[in-house]
């Protein structure tokens, strides 16, 4: 879920506000009334960034179908030279 925030209240309390998104809070940041913009963690904002590319959409619908015919590595397999 997410918090309102006005637009002035973000302004007077930034350093606030980020710590919070940095602990998971999102928030919905509004103007006269108005929804404006979303403020959200870094890591979010680089997973929804990610959704919106189409070749990454593309890595997950391939690596899902490799999965469901079993081709897939262990993890012995994957760390085998990591001693």
């Amino acid at each position: 879920m997410y918090k309102t925030i006005r637009s002035s209240t973000l302004r007077d309390n930034l350093a606030e506000v980020l710590e919070a998104t940095k602990k998971g809070d999102k928030y919905l940041v509004t103007k006269n009334g108005e929804p404006v913009a979303g403020m959200v963690d870094l890591g979010l904002f680089e997973d929804l960034l990610g959704l919106s590319s189409p070749n990454y959409l593309k890595s997950i619908k391939e690596a899902r179908e490799q999965v469901k015919k079993g081709q897939v590595y262990s993890h012995e397999e994957v760390f085998k030279d990591i001693e």
